[in-house]
Protein backbone atom coordinates (compact mmCIF):
# COMPACT_ATOMS: atom_id res chain seq x y z
CA UNK A 1 0.00 0.00 0.00
CA UNK A 2 2.32 3.04 -0.93
CA UNK A 3 1.91 6.51 -2.06
CA UNK A 4 1.11 9.34 -0.02
CA UNK A 5 -2.63 8.54 -0.84
CA UNK A 6 -3.86 11.80 -1.01
CA UNK A 7 -7.60 11.22 -1.99
CA UNK A 8 -7.92 8.20 -0.62
CA UNK A 9 -10.42 7.46 2.14
CA UNK A 10 -10.65 3.74 2.22
CA UNK A 11 -6.87 2.56 1.44
CA UNK A 12 -6.54 -1.58 0.81
CA UNK A 13 -3.68 -3.30 1.78
CA UNK A 14 -2.08 -4.49 -1.53
CA UNK A 15 -3.25 -1.31 -4.02
CA UNK A 16 -0.47 0.78 -4.80
CA UNK A 17 -1.95 4.35 -5.18
CA UNK A 18 -0.81 7.95 -6.49
CA UNK A 19 0.84 10.34 -4.90
CA UNK A 20 -0.04 13.49 -3.48
CA UNK A 21 1.73 15.42 -6.15
CA UNK A 22 0.28 13.05 -9.03
CA UNK A 23 -3.34 13.66 -7.99
CA UNK A 24 -2.29 17.49 -7.82
CA UNK A 25 -0.97 17.39 -11.38
CA UNK A 26 -3.47 15.10 -12.89
CA UNK A 27 -6.66 17.47 -11.78
CA UNK A 28 -4.45 20.51 -12.74
CA UNK A 29 -3.84 19.53 -16.09
CA UNK A 30 -7.46 17.40 -16.97
CA UNK A 31 -6.52 14.39 -16.95
CA UNK A 32 -8.54 13.56 -14.22
CA UNK A 33 -11.85 14.48 -13.09
CA UNK A 34 -11.37 15.19 -9.43
CA UNK A 35 -15.22 13.00 -8.47
CA UNK A 36 -16.43 9.92 -8.10
CA UNK A 37 -18.36 7.30 -10.58
CA UNK A 38 -21.46 7.62 -7.62
CA UNK A 39 -20.68 11.47 -7.62
CA UNK A 40 -21.08 11.57 -11.15
CA UNK A 41 -24.46 9.91 -11.49
CA UNK A 42 -25.99 11.88 -8.42
CA UNK A 43 -24.86 14.81 -10.63
CA UNK A 44 -26.20 13.34 -13.64
CA UNK A 45 -30.00 12.77 -11.84
CA UNK A 46 -29.56 16.77 -10.89
CA UNK A 47 -28.86 17.67 -14.23
CA UNK A 48 -31.19 15.57 -16.47
CA UNK A 49 -33.53 13.95 -14.50
CA UNK A 50 -35.95 12.63 -17.47
CA UNK A 51 -33.28 12.16 -19.78
CA UNK A 52 -32.53 8.64 -20.23
CA UNK A 53 -29.23 6.68 -19.54
CA UNK A 54 -29.60 3.03 -20.02
CA UNK A 55 -32.20 0.97 -22.51
CA UNK A 56 -32.09 -2.46 -22.66
CA UNK A 57 -34.70 -5.30 -24.17
CA UNK A 58 -36.88 -4.57 -21.12
CA UNK A 59 -37.25 -0.96 -20.97
CA UNK A 60 -35.34 2.18 -20.56
CA UNK A 61 -34.38 3.90 -17.37
CA UNK A 62 -33.75 7.52 -16.62
CA UNK A 63 -30.73 9.13 -14.59
CA UNK A 64 -32.83 10.14 -11.96
CA UNK A 65 -34.30 6.24 -11.64
CA UNK A 66 -31.30 4.74 -11.71
CA UNK A 67 -29.83 7.24 -9.28
CA UNK A 68 -32.25 7.24 -6.69
CA UNK A 69 -32.21 2.84 -6.87
CA UNK A 70 -28.61 2.71 -6.37
CA UNK A 71 -29.03 5.14 -3.58
CA UNK A 72 -31.10 2.72 -1.86
CA UNK A 73 -28.66 -0.10 -3.06
CA UNK A 74 -25.83 1.65 -1.75
CA UNK A 75 -27.71 2.21 1.60
CA UNK A 76 -29.17 -1.01 1.97
CA UNK A 77 -25.37 -2.73 1.75
CA UNK A 78 -24.36 -0.50 4.16
CA UNK A 79 -27.06 -1.52 6.40
CA UNK A 80 -26.41 -4.94 5.58
CA UNK A 81 -22.75 -4.84 7.20
CA UNK A 82 -20.67 -4.62 3.78
CA UNK A 83 -18.04 -2.37 4.68
CA UNK A 84 -16.29 -0.07 2.21
CA UNK A 85 -13.52 -0.89 0.48
CA UNK A 86 -14.69 -4.24 0.77
CA UNK A 87 -14.30 -6.33 -2.34
CA UNK A 88 -17.31 -8.25 -4.20
CA UNK A 89 -17.24 -10.63 -6.52
CA UNK A 90 -19.69 -9.57 -9.92
CA UNK A 91 -21.05 -12.18 -12.03
CA UNK A 92 -24.12 -10.65 -13.71
CA UNK A 93 -24.62 -9.98 -17.48
CA UNK A 94 -25.72 -6.63 -19.49
CA UNK A 95 -28.74 -6.24 -17.90
CA UNK A 96 -30.36 -2.97 -16.57
CA UNK A 97 -29.44 -4.70 -12.66
CA UNK A 98 -25.93 -4.88 -13.30
CA UNK A 99 -25.55 -1.06 -13.41
CA UNK A 100 -27.95 -0.18 -10.59
CA UNK A 101 -25.20 -2.87 -8.47
CA UNK A 102 -22.34 -1.01 -9.75
CA UNK A 103 -23.53 2.16 -8.75
CA UNK A 104 -24.85 1.32 -5.81
CA UNK A 105 -21.22 -0.21 -4.44
CA UNK A 106 -19.52 3.10 -6.19
CA UNK A 107 -21.66 4.72 -3.84
CA UNK A 108 -20.98 2.73 -0.82
CA UNK A 109 -17.58 2.34 -1.28
CA UNK A 110 -17.49 -1.03 -2.11
CA UNK A 111 -14.83 -2.33 -4.90
CA UNK A 112 -16.48 -4.40 -7.52
CA UNK A 113 -14.48 -7.59 -9.04
CA UNK A 114 -15.13 -8.26 -12.82
CA UNK A 115 -15.24 -11.63 -13.25
CA UNK A 116 -18.12 -13.01 -16.14
CA UNK A 117 -20.87 -15.12 -15.82
CA UNK A 118 -18.57 -17.63 -17.77
CA UNK A 119 -16.21 -17.88 -15.53
CA UNK A 120 -16.28 -21.36 -13.49
CA UNK A 121 -14.85 -22.86 -10.32
CA UNK A 122 -10.77 -22.25 -11.41
CA UNK A 123 -11.64 -18.78 -12.23
CA UNK A 124 -14.16 -17.58 -9.59
CA UNK A 125 -11.63 -19.63 -6.90
CA UNK A 126 -8.71 -17.88 -8.11
CA UNK A 127 -10.18 -14.36 -7.60
CA UNK A 128 -12.12 -14.91 -4.62
CA UNK A 129 -8.76 -15.66 -2.71
CA UNK A 130 -6.61 -13.21 -4.51
CA UNK A 131 -8.86 -10.27 -4.22
CA UNK A 132 -10.02 -11.06 -0.44
CA UNK A 133 -13.61 -10.58 -1.47
CA UNK A 134 -15.98 -11.14 1.07
CA UNK A 135 -19.82 -11.30 -1.12
CA UNK A 136 -20.79 -12.48 -4.21
CA UNK A 137 -23.09 -11.25 -6.62
CA UNK A 138 -25.01 -13.32 -8.99
CA UNK A 139 -27.16 -12.99 -11.67
CA UNK A 140 -29.90 -15.45 -11.14
CA UNK A 141 -31.22 -15.70 -15.24
CA UNK A 142 -28.16 -15.34 -17.03
CA UNK A 143 -28.04 -18.83 -18.90
CA UNK A 144 -31.27 -21.22 -19.58
CA UNK A 145 -28.51 -24.30 -19.29
CA UNK A 146 -26.69 -23.36 -16.33
CA UNK A 147 -27.77 -22.66 -13.08
CA UNK A 148 -25.82 -19.73 -12.39
CA UNK A 149 -27.11 -19.19 -8.73
CA UNK A 150 -27.02 -22.65 -7.63
CA UNK A 151 -22.80 -22.32 -8.76
CA UNK A 152 -22.64 -19.43 -6.74
CA UNK A 153 -24.32 -20.75 -3.60
CA UNK A 154 -21.45 -23.70 -3.95
CA UNK A 155 -18.82 -21.18 -4.31
CA UNK A 156 -19.86 -19.67 -0.75
CA UNK A 157 -19.60 -23.45 0.65
CA UNK A 158 -16.23 -23.68 -1.05
CA UNK A 159 -14.84 -20.35 -0.21
CA UNK A 160 -16.29 -19.65 3.18
CA UNK A 161 -15.00 -16.31 3.22
CA UNK A 162 -17.96 -14.72 0.97
CA UNK A 163 -20.17 -14.08 3.77
CA UNK A 164 -22.86 -12.82 1.47
CA UNK A 165 -24.71 -13.36 -1.54
CA UNK A 166 -26.73 -10.48 -3.22
CA UNK A 167 -29.56 -12.40 -5.81
CA UNK A 168 -30.37 -10.43 -8.92
CA UNK A 169 -33.28 -11.08 -10.87
CA UNK A 170 -34.15 -14.13 -8.61
CA UNK A 171 -35.12 -15.50 -5.70
CA UNK A 172 -33.20 -14.95 -2.57
CA UNK A 173 -33.52 -17.31 0.65
CA UNK A 174 -33.51 -15.85 3.85
CA UNK A 175 -30.09 -15.84 4.45
CA UNK A 176 -29.42 -13.81 0.94
CA UNK A 177 -30.20 -10.33 -0.28
CA UNK A 178 -32.40 -9.90 -3.05
CA UNK A 179 -31.16 -6.44 -5.04
CA UNK A 180 -34.42 -5.95 -6.19
CA UNK A 181 -36.03 -5.59 -2.74
CA UNK A 182 -33.00 -3.56 -1.48
CA UNK A 183 -33.20 -1.11 -4.41
CA UNK A 184 -36.97 0.06 -3.45
CA UNK A 185 -35.97 -0.27 0.32
CA UNK A 186 -35.55 3.71 0.98
CA UNK A 187 -36.69 6.98 -0.68
CA UNK A 188 -33.60 8.86 -2.02
CA UNK A 189 -33.15 11.22 1.55
CA UNK A 190 -33.17 8.16 3.85
CA UNK A 191 -30.53 6.43 1.88
CA UNK A 192 -28.77 9.79 1.09
CA UNK A 193 -28.77 10.44 4.52
CA UNK A 194 -26.65 6.95 5.23
CA UNK A 195 -24.33 6.90 2.48
CA UNK A 196 -23.15 10.82 2.54
CA UNK A 197 -21.15 9.61 5.61
CA UNK A 198 -18.85 6.77 3.78
CA UNK A 199 -18.82 8.00 0.40
CA UNK A 200 -15.08 7.53 -1.31
CA UNK A 201 -12.88 10.23 -2.31
CA UNK A 202 -11.94 10.29 -5.34
CA UNK A 203 -8.56 8.72 -5.35
CA UNK A 204 -9.81 5.33 -4.36
CA UNK A 205 -10.18 1.99 -5.59
CA UNK A 206 -13.18 2.01 -7.75
CA UNK A 207 -13.07 -1.35 -9.59
CA UNK A 208 -10.81 -4.24 -9.33
CA UNK A 209 -10.51 -5.28 -13.50
CA UNK A 210 -8.82 -7.87 -14.68
CA UNK A 211 -5.89 -8.56 -17.23
CA UNK A 212 -6.04 -10.73 -19.64
CA UNK A 213 -2.50 -11.61 -19.09
CA UNK A 214 -0.45 -14.37 -20.16
CA UNK A 215 -0.23 -16.78 -17.05
CA UNK A 216 -2.51 -19.44 -15.37
CA UNK A 217 -2.70 -17.02 -12.49
CA UNK A 218 -5.35 -13.84 -13.10
CA UNK A 219 -4.23 -10.38 -12.16
CA UNK A 220 -6.09 -7.81 -11.11
CA UNK A 221 -6.04 -4.16 -11.86
CA UNK A 222 -7.30 -1.62 -9.89
CA UNK A 223 -8.82 1.32 -11.57
CA UNK A 224 -9.01 4.66 -9.52
CA UNK A 225 -12.62 6.92 -9.89
CA UNK A 226 -10.89 9.87 -10.78
CA UNK A 227 -8.73 8.57 -13.71
CA UNK A 228 -11.28 6.13 -14.80
CA UNK A 229 -13.88 9.25 -15.05
CA UNK A 230 -10.87 11.06 -16.83
CA UNK A 231 -9.70 8.70 -19.62
CA UNK A 232 -13.75 7.99 -20.18
CA UNK A 233 -14.12 11.80 -20.74
CA UNK A 234 -10.84 11.97 -23.45
CA UNK A 235 -12.56 8.71 -25.20
CA UNK A 236 -15.54 11.38 -25.27
CA UNK A 237 -12.74 13.74 -26.36
CA UNK A 238 -10.97 11.83 -29.14
CA UNK A 239 -14.04 11.01 -30.72
CA UNK A 240 -16.07 13.83 -30.65
CA UNK A 241 -19.37 12.75 -28.91
CA UNK A 242 -22.11 15.03 -27.43
CA UNK A 243 -25.30 14.57 -25.74
CA UNK A 244 -27.00 14.19 -28.90
CA UNK A 245 -25.20 11.21 -29.61
CA UNK A 246 -26.69 7.23 -29.15
CA UNK A 247 -24.36 4.42 -28.03
CA UNK A 248 -24.89 0.67 -28.95
CA UNK A 249 -22.74 -1.69 -26.87
CA UNK A 250 -23.64 -5.90 -26.73
CA UNK A 251 -20.25 -7.27 -25.37
CA UNK A 252 -20.22 -7.68 -21.60
CA UNK A 253 -20.65 -3.85 -20.16
CA UNK A 254 -18.17 -4.91 -17.23
CA UNK A 255 -15.56 -5.24 -19.41
CA UNK A 256 -12.79 -2.73 -19.45
CA UNK A 257 -13.77 -1.59 -22.77
CA UNK A 258 -17.30 -1.27 -22.14
CA UNK A 259 -17.17 0.53 -18.83
CA UNK A 260 -14.55 3.37 -20.32
CA UNK A 261 -16.17 3.29 -24.12
CA UNK A 262 -19.34 3.28 -23.32
CA UNK A 263 -20.96 3.47 -20.07
CA UNK A 264 -19.15 6.21 -17.72
CA UNK A 265 -18.77 8.29 -21.03
CA UNK A 266 -22.70 8.18 -21.92
CA UNK A 267 -23.00 9.18 -18.03
CA UNK A 268 -20.33 11.96 -18.60
CA UNK A 269 -22.59 13.52 -21.34
CA UNK A 270 -25.88 12.54 -19.98
CA UNK A 271 -26.67 10.80 -23.53
CA UNK A 272 -28.43 7.40 -24.28
CA UNK A 273 -27.11 4.23 -24.20
CA UNK A 274 -28.51 1.13 -25.52
CA UNK A 275 -27.13 -2.03 -23.88
CA UNK A 276 -27.95 -6.00 -25.61
CA UNK A 277 -27.89 -8.38 -23.36
CA UNK A 278 -26.00 -10.66 -25.54
CA UNK A 279 -24.94 -10.27 -29.58
CA UNK A 280 -26.55 -11.49 -32.27
CA UNK A 281 -26.87 -9.72 -35.61
CA UNK A 282 -30.42 -9.22 -36.47
CA UNK A 283 -30.89 -7.82 -32.77
CA UNK A 284 -27.40 -5.44 -33.11
CA UNK A 285 -28.87 -4.36 -36.56
CA UNK A 286 -32.45 -3.89 -35.30
CA UNK A 287 -31.42 -2.07 -32.16
CA UNK A 288 -29.18 0.18 -34.44
CA UNK A 289 -32.82 0.68 -36.73
CA UNK A 290 -35.09 1.22 -33.81
CA UNK A 291 -32.96 3.90 -31.65
CA UNK A 292 -31.17 5.53 -34.57
CA UNK A 293 -28.23 4.63 -33.17
CA UNK A 294 -25.00 6.70 -34.35
CA UNK A 295 -22.18 5.32 -32.34
CA UNK A 296 -20.94 1.73 -31.92
CA UNK A 297 -18.45 -0.59 -31.71
CA UNK A 298 -16.77 -4.10 -31.40
CA UNK A 299 -13.47 -5.43 -29.29
CA UNK A 300 -14.86 -8.58 -30.61
CA UNK A 301 -16.89 -11.16 -33.34
CA UNK A 302 -19.89 -8.06 -34.36
CA UNK A 303 -17.52 -6.84 -36.94
CA UNK A 304 -16.69 -9.58 -38.97
CA UNK A 305 -20.34 -10.83 -38.58
CA UNK A 306 -21.42 -7.62 -40.51
CA UNK A 307 -18.43 -7.78 -42.79
CA UNK A 308 -19.82 -11.07 -43.93
CA UNK A 309 -23.43 -10.47 -43.75
CA UNK A 310 -24.72 -10.72 -47.41
CA UNK A 311 -27.89 -8.94 -46.74
CA UNK A 312 -26.17 -5.66 -44.97
CA UNK A 313 -27.60 -3.39 -47.45
CA UNK A 314 -31.28 -3.96 -46.52
CA UNK A 315 -30.58 -2.68 -43.13
CA UNK A 316 -31.17 0.95 -42.13
CA UNK A 317 -27.58 2.24 -40.98
CA UNK A 318 -28.02 5.86 -41.96
CA UNK A 319 -27.73 7.25 -38.33
CA UNK A 320 -24.57 5.74 -37.59
CA UNK A 321 -21.83 8.08 -38.08
CA UNK A 322 -19.00 6.46 -36.29
CA UNK A 323 -17.98 2.50 -35.46
CA UNK A 324 -14.83 1.68 -34.18
CA UNK A 325 -13.03 -2.11 -34.05
CA UNK A 326 -10.16 -3.44 -33.45
CA UNK A 327 -9.56 -4.20 -36.82
CA UNK A 328 -10.74 -4.57 -40.60
CA UNK A 329 -11.83 -1.11 -40.43
CA UNK A 330 -11.44 -1.24 -44.18
CA UNK A 331 -13.41 -3.58 -44.63
CA UNK A 332 -16.51 -2.56 -42.55
CA UNK A 333 -16.33 1.02 -43.85
CA UNK A 334 -16.62 -0.46 -47.16
CA UNK A 335 -18.95 -3.29 -46.82
CA UNK A 336 -21.74 -0.46 -44.38
CA UNK A 337 -20.70 2.51 -45.69
CA UNK A 338 -20.30 4.13 -42.32
CA UNK A 339 -17.07 5.55 -41.39
CA UNK A 340 -14.69 3.24 -39.34
CA UNK A 341 -11.76 3.54 -37.42
CA UNK A 342 -9.52 0.83 -35.78
CA UNK A 343 -8.67 1.81 -31.71
CA UNK A 344 -6.62 0.15 -28.82
CA UNK A 345 -7.56 -0.35 -25.98
CA UNK A 346 -5.65 -2.05 -22.51
CA UNK A 347 -6.70 -2.54 -19.01
CA UNK A 348 -3.65 -1.34 -17.47
CA UNK A 349 -4.76 1.71 -18.81
CA UNK A 350 -4.04 3.05 -22.45
CA UNK A 351 -6.59 3.93 -25.20
CA UNK A 352 -5.67 4.99 -28.59
CA UNK A 353 -8.25 6.07 -31.76
CA UNK A 354 -7.95 8.91 -34.19
CA UNK A 355 -9.91 11.53 -34.65
CA UNK A 356 -13.95 11.24 -36.83
CA UNK A 357 -11.92 13.52 -39.52
CA UNK A 358 -8.60 11.56 -39.62
CA UNK A 359 -7.76 10.02 -43.07
CA UNK A 360 -9.00 7.04 -44.35
CA UNK A 361 -5.20 5.65 -43.96
CA UNK A 362 -4.62 6.76 -40.21
CA UNK A 363 -8.42 5.02 -39.49
CA UNK A 364 -8.46 2.05 -41.38
CA UNK A 365 -4.16 1.14 -41.39
CA UNK A 366 -3.44 2.62 -37.58
CA UNK A 367 -4.79 2.22 -34.43
CA UNK A 368 -4.53 6.09 -33.97
CA UNK A 369 -2.65 7.47 -31.20
CA UNK A 370 -2.96 8.30 -26.97
CA UNK A 371 -6.45 9.86 -26.26
CA UNK A 372 -5.52 10.33 -22.43
CA UNK A 373 -4.40 13.88 -21.45
CA UNK A 374 -0.85 13.08 -20.58
CA UNK A 375 -0.21 9.82 -22.07
CA UNK A 376 3.29 8.47 -23.30
CA UNK A 377 4.11 5.56 -25.76
CA UNK A 378 7.81 4.56 -25.96
CA UNK A 379 8.18 1.21 -28.94
CA UNK A 380 10.99 -0.67 -27.22
CA UNK A 381 13.45 -3.18 -27.93
CA UNK A 382 11.69 -6.18 -26.88
CA UNK A 383 13.42 -7.56 -23.78
CA UNK A 384 15.21 -4.12 -23.41
CA UNK A 385 14.89 -0.50 -22.75
CA UNK A 386 16.46 1.07 -26.14
CA UNK A 387 13.35 2.82 -27.96
CA UNK A 388 13.48 1.51 -31.79
CA UNK A 389 13.87 4.39 -35.01
CA UNK A 390 10.44 5.26 -36.21
CA UNK A 391 9.17 2.54 -39.05
CA UNK A 392 10.74 -0.40 -37.01
CA UNK A 393 8.77 -3.03 -34.67
CA UNK A 394 8.68 -2.73 -31.03
CA UNK A 395 7.37 -3.17 -27.53
CA UNK A 396 4.85 -0.98 -26.90
CA UNK A 397 5.49 0.61 -23.97
CA UNK A 398 2.76 3.46 -22.24
CA UNK A 399 2.93 5.73 -18.90
CA UNK A 400 0.76 8.78 -17.72
CA UNK A 401 -2.00 9.50 -15.64
CA UNK A 402 -4.34 6.71 -16.79
CA UNK A 403 -2.13 3.75 -16.49
CA UNK A 404 -2.24 1.45 -13.42
CA UNK A 405 0.26 1.48 -10.57
CA UNK A 406 0.86 -2.06 -9.66
CA UNK A 407 -1.18 -5.29 -10.05
CA UNK A 408 -3.27 -5.88 -6.97
CA UNK A 409 -0.79 -7.84 -4.13
CA UNK A 410 1.62 -8.97 -7.17
CA UNK A 411 4.97 -7.17 -6.19
CA UNK A 412 6.54 -9.69 -8.83
CA UNK A 413 4.39 -9.40 -11.46
CA UNK A 414 4.45 -5.65 -11.17
CA UNK A 415 7.96 -5.83 -11.35
CA UNK A 416 8.56 -7.65 -14.66
CA UNK A 417 6.51 -5.61 -16.02
CA UNK A 418 7.12 -1.84 -15.73
CA UNK A 419 10.58 -0.82 -17.06
CA UNK A 420 12.93 1.34 -14.67
CA UNK A 421 11.46 4.54 -16.06
CA UNK A 422 7.73 3.44 -14.76
CA UNK A 423 6.76 2.60 -18.40
CA UNK A 424 4.19 -0.52 -18.31
CA UNK A 425 5.38 -3.34 -21.05
CA UNK A 426 2.12 -4.07 -23.08
CA UNK A 427 3.71 -7.06 -24.60
CA UNK A 428 2.23 -6.07 -27.42
CA UNK A 429 4.21 -4.98 -30.69
CA UNK A 430 3.48 -1.73 -32.92
CA UNK A 431 5.63 0.18 -35.33
CA UNK A 432 5.64 4.15 -35.31
CA UNK A 433 4.56 5.95 -38.62
CA UNK A 434 3.53 9.43 -39.75
CA UNK A 435 1.02 10.34 -41.52
CA UNK A 436 -0.46 13.97 -42.41
CA UNK A 437 1.89 15.59 -39.68
CA UNK A 438 0.19 12.84 -37.03
CA UNK A 439 1.93 9.98 -34.97
CA UNK A 440 -0.11 6.77 -35.70
CA UNK A 441 0.49 2.88 -34.17
CA UNK A 442 0.56 -0.20 -35.88
CA UNK A 443 -0.28 -3.44 -34.34
CA UNK A 444 2.34 -5.67 -35.73
CA UNK A 445 1.74 -8.64 -33.34
CA UNK A 446 2.13 -9.90 -29.95
CA UNK A 447 4.81 -10.89 -27.74
CA UNK A 448 2.83 -12.44 -24.62
CA UNK A 449 1.33 -15.75 -24.63
CA UNK A 450 -2.35 -14.46 -25.08
CA UNK A 451 -5.35 -15.78 -27.08
CA UNK A 452 -7.91 -13.16 -27.83
CA UNK A 453 -11.21 -14.72 -28.61
CA UNK A 454 -13.86 -12.15 -29.84
CA UNK A 455 -12.72 -9.87 -27.17
CA UNK A 456 -12.07 -12.54 -24.00
CA UNK A 457 -8.55 -12.54 -23.41
CA UNK A 458 -7.15 -15.60 -21.70
CA UNK A 459 -3.56 -16.69 -20.90
CA UNK A 460 -2.12 -20.24 -22.89
CA UNK A 461 -0.06 -21.15 -19.62
CA UNK A 462 -3.64 -21.73 -17.64
CA UNK A 463 -5.51 -24.40 -20.44
CA UNK A 464 -2.23 -25.90 -20.43
CA UNK A 465 -1.88 -26.62 -16.88
CA UNK A 466 -5.41 -27.92 -17.25
CA UNK A 467 -4.54 -30.10 -20.03
CA UNK A 468 -1.61 -31.69 -18.54
CA UNK A 469 -3.98 -33.38 -15.73
CA UNK A 470 -5.87 -35.47 -18.09
CA UNK A 471 -4.78 -38.85 -17.54
CA UNK A 472 -3.80 -39.69 -21.40
CA UNK A 473 -1.86 -36.53 -22.28
CA UNK A 474 2.07 -36.19 -21.12
CA UNK A 475 2.43 -32.36 -22.40
CA UNK A 476 0.70 -29.92 -24.20
CA UNK A 477 0.94 -25.95 -25.70
CA UNK A 478 -1.75 -23.70 -26.70
CA UNK A 479 -1.92 -21.09 -29.36
CA UNK A 480 -3.72 -18.33 -30.76
CA UNK A 481 -4.89 -19.97 -34.36
CA UNK A 482 -6.73 -17.37 -36.67
CA UNK A 483 -10.40 -17.11 -36.83
CA UNK A 484 -12.09 -14.95 -39.35
CA UNK A 485 -15.08 -14.22 -37.06
CA UNK A 486 -13.77 -14.37 -33.59
CA UNK A 487 -10.00 -12.74 -34.31
CA UNK A 488 -8.96 -15.88 -32.75
CA UNK A 489 -9.79 -19.36 -31.24
CA UNK A 490 -7.60 -21.52 -29.26
CA UNK A 491 -5.18 -24.51 -30.69
CA UNK A 492 -3.89 -27.46 -28.44
CA UNK A 493 -0.88 -29.11 -29.46
CA UNK A 494 -0.89 -32.45 -27.65
CA UNK A 495 1.52 -35.13 -26.60
CA UNK A 496 -0.53 -37.96 -25.40
CA UNK A 497 0.80 -40.71 -23.12
CA UNK A 498 2.43 -44.20 -24.96
CA UNK A 499 -0.44 -46.31 -25.72
CA UNK A 500 -2.76 -44.08 -25.42
CA UNK A 501 -5.56 -42.94 -27.77
CA UNK A 502 -6.06 -39.55 -29.33
CA UNK A 503 -7.86 -36.70 -27.50
CA UNK A 504 -10.33 -35.55 -29.11
CA UNK A 505 -12.19 -31.68 -29.01
CA UNK A 506 -15.18 -32.86 -27.74
CA UNK A 507 -13.66 -35.36 -24.79
CA UNK A 508 -10.82 -32.49 -24.00
CA UNK A 509 -13.34 -30.06 -23.65
CA UNK A 510 -15.55 -32.15 -21.42
CA UNK A 511 -12.55 -32.93 -19.31
CA UNK A 512 -11.52 -29.26 -18.71
CA UNK A 513 -15.08 -28.15 -17.96
CA UNK A 514 -14.95 -30.55 -14.46
CA UNK A 515 -11.45 -29.35 -14.02
CA UNK A 516 -13.43 -25.59 -13.88
CA UNK A 517 -12.19 -23.72 -17.20
CA UNK A 518 -15.01 -21.28 -19.13
CA UNK A 519 -16.07 -22.76 -21.73
CA UNK A 520 -14.56 -19.86 -24.28
CA UNK A 521 -10.85 -20.68 -22.77
CA UNK A 522 -11.60 -24.74 -24.54
CA UNK A 523 -9.50 -25.65 -27.26
CA UNK A 524 -11.59 -25.38 -30.37
CA UNK A 525 -8.63 -27.61 -32.36
CA UNK A 526 -5.80 -30.22 -31.38
CA UNK A 527 -3.21 -31.34 -33.32
CA UNK A 528 -1.41 -34.52 -31.64
CA UNK A 529 2.57 -34.35 -32.17
CA UNK A 530 5.19 -36.44 -31.46
CA UNK A 531 7.26 -33.18 -29.82
CA UNK A 532 7.05 -29.70 -29.82
CA UNK A 533 9.21 -27.54 -32.49
CA UNK A 534 12.42 -25.40 -30.76
CA UNK A 535 14.36 -23.01 -30.97
CA UNK A 536 17.88 -22.92 -31.55
CA UNK A 537 18.71 -22.42 -28.36
CA UNK A 538 16.30 -25.56 -27.35
CA UNK A 539 13.43 -23.28 -26.22
CA UNK A 540 9.74 -24.42 -27.29
CA UNK A 541 8.79 -22.24 -30.00
CA UNK A 542 5.09 -21.38 -29.73
CA UNK A 543 5.91 -18.62 -32.59
CA UNK A 544 6.33 -21.74 -35.26
CA UNK A 545 3.58 -23.48 -33.76
CA UNK A 546 1.34 -20.45 -34.12
CA UNK A 547 2.82 -20.23 -37.90
CA UNK A 548 2.00 -23.85 -38.70
CA UNK A 549 -1.41 -23.60 -37.33
CA UNK A 550 -1.84 -20.95 -39.38
CA UNK A 551 -0.66 -22.04 -42.45
CA UNK A 552 -2.17 -25.26 -42.51
CA UNK A 553 -5.71 -23.53 -41.99
CA UNK A 554 -4.92 -21.68 -44.95
CA UNK A 555 -4.32 -24.71 -46.85
CA UNK A 556 -7.50 -26.48 -45.64
CA UNK A 557 -9.59 -23.20 -46.79
CA UNK A 558 -8.08 -23.50 -50.12
CA UNK A 559 -8.56 -26.79 -50.52
CA UNK A 560 -12.14 -26.68 -49.59
CA UNK A 561 -12.62 -24.11 -51.59
CA UNK A 562 -11.35 -26.19 -54.95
Amino acid sequence: MRGNMSGVRYPIEGVVYHSTEECERYQRSGAWIWSTLGDALRAAAIDEPDGVYVVTDEGEWTFAELDQSSESIAAALLDAGFSPGSRVIFQIGSVAELILALFGCFKAGIVPVCTLPQHRELEIGQLTKLSGATAYFVQADFSPTFDLLAFARRMRVQHPQLTRLVVVRGRATAKEESLLEMASRYTTVTARARTASVSPKPADAAIFQLSGGSTGIPKIIPRMHAEYLGSSNAWNMRHRLTKSDVSLWALPMIHNAGMIKMLIPSLLQRRKLVMLPRFTLDEFLGAIEQHRVTYTGSIGPIAPRIIEYRDIAKSDLSSVRMFFTLSRAEALEGRTGTPAQQVYGNTEGMIMGSLPGSSIAMRHKTLGWPAGVGDEVRLLEPGAEREVDIGQVGEFCFRGPHTFKAYFNNVEATDQSFTRDNFFRSGDLMRRVILDGQTGYVFEGRLKDNINRGGEKFGAEEVEACIVRHPDVNDARVVAMPDRILGERACAFIIVKEGRPALTVASLGAFLQKEGLAKFKLPERIEIVMAFPVTTVGKIDKQAMRTGIAEKLQMEAAFSET
